[in-house]
């Protein structure tokens, strides 16, 4: 792995483990509500979480739709950034509107 690929990993690991702990699941029930096998699941979400290995992009949109976050939250570099894409993708859309009405300069 490149310094690069490393840098990316390490982000992607702690956004995974982030999301999985912010809603109580085990690595284990993370792994089977995103279609693993049982047998394989938790040790599959934990070499993610420790950068061992980095699952594609339909493993990472299936990750993300079972922690509910976007998938963009799973590789954002930035922590500010990081809450805010959740903040915009929990709120309601009248909420998200106004949000990016006055971030456009459009209020």
């Amino acid at each position: 792995m490149t310094g690069t690929r490393n840098a990316e990993t390490a982000v992607w690991s702690k956004r995974l483990r982030q999301a999985r702990v912010a809603l109580g699941l085990s690595q284990k029930q993370l792994g089977i509500e995103a279609g693993l096998d049982e047998f394989v699941a938790s040790t599959r979400i934990n070499r993610y979480e420790v950068g061992v290995h980095a699952p594609d992009y339909q493993m990472a949109l299936r990750l993300a739709h079972v922690l509910r976050v976007p998938v963009a939250f799973l590789y954002c570099d930035s922590d500010e950034m990081a809450h805010m894409l959740l903040a915009f993708y929990r709120a309601p859309k009248v909420t998200r509107r106004l949000a990016m009405a006055t971030l456009l300069g459009q209020e």
